[in-house]
C-alpha cells in the first residue's frame, strides 16, 4: 500500500494521524517500507499492523517510542510483552493471534481477532471467499481472508469484487492438484506428505508469482 491507502487504513480508528506522523514513526525505526523504483513507499499488511500497534500504544498508554520500540523487537523475536497493546490483532501473550489453519472458528472469534463486524463478514462469506462447514464454522485461515478482504474493503474495493481473486485461487489449486496427483496416489503415507508438501510449495511460488505481475500492473499504470 502507498502512504496514502494506510493512512486511509488507519484514520478511522485513529482520527489525529498524519502522513507526517507515519514518516516520523519510520524515521524512529517502528516500521521500514520498501521502496518502489520511483522511490515511493510501499507498506505491507505487517507494516500497517506495527503502525496500528505503535499507535494503539500511545494512545491508550501513553508509552514512548523508545519502549515500543523495544517490545516491537521483542514481539518480531517471539518473546512474551507484558501488558502489549494492540493485542487482537498483534499478539496475545506474546503468542501470533492466529488459529491453526485446520482449526474451525466462529464467525464471533473472527471477528473478535480482526475487528471486523460480523455484518461484514456474512458480506465477505456471501461473495464466497470464506466458507462455512455444515455447523457454521470457518477454516482458521478465514482470519486473514477476513483481514485483507476488510482492508481492502475500507479503500473502496468490496468482497464481491474480489470473487475474480477467488476464482483465479481455485483455477491455481486444480493446476497444483494435477501437478501432485501422481505422488498423492502413491499407497503410502509419505507419499501423501510429500504431495502435500510439494502443493505448499507450488501455491507459495503461485502467491509470489501474482504478488510481482500486480506490482508490475500497478508501476505500468504510474
Amino acid at each position: 500500500m502507498s502512504i496514502g491507502a494506510v493512512l486511509a487504513v488507519l484514520q478511522p480508528e485513529f482520527p489525529a494521524v498524519r502522513i507526517s506522523k507515519l514518516r516520523f514513526l519510520e524515521e524512529q525505526g517502528l516500521v521500514s517500507p520498501r521502496r518502489s523504483g520511483s522511490g515511493y513507499r510501499m507498506y505491507s499488511q505487517a507494516d500497517v499492523e506495527r503502525l496500528r500497534y505503535a499507535l494503539t500504544a500511545q494512545r491508550d498508554s501513553f508509552l514512548p517510542l523508545r519502549v515500543i520500540r523495544d517490545q516491537l523487537e521483542d514481539l518480531d523475536a517471539g518473546r512474551p510483552v507484558a501488558d502489549a497493546p494492540g493485542t487482537r490483532v498483534v499478539t496475545r501473550d506474546g503468542e501470533l493471534v492466529r488459529p491453526r489453519p485446520s482449526a474451525r472458528v466462529r464467525p464471533e472469534e473472527i471477528a473478535d481477532l480482526t475487528g471486523v463486524s460480523l455484518a461484514e463478514i456474512e458480506e465477505i462469506a456471501a461473495a464466497g471467499l470464506i466458507v462455512a462447514d455444515p455447523r457454521g464454522r470457518f477454516p482458521g485461515r478465514a482470519v486473514d481472508v477476513v483481514q485483507h478482504a476488510a482492508t481492502l474493503a475500507r479503500q473502496g474495493i468490496s468482497p464481491r469484487h474480489l470473487r475474480t481473486v477467488r476464482t483465479a485461487a481455485e483455477r491455481h489449486a486444480d493446476t497444483i492438484e494435477q501437478v501432485v496427483a501422481p505422488v498423492r496416489a502413491q499407497r503410502s503415507g509419505a507419499g501423501r506428505e510429500r504431495a502435500a508438501a510439494r502443493a505448499l510449495e507450488l501455491a507459495e511460488v503461485y502467491g509470489r508469482l501474482h504478488a510481482d505481475l500486480l506490482r508490475a500492473a500497478v508501476d505500468d499504470l504510474a
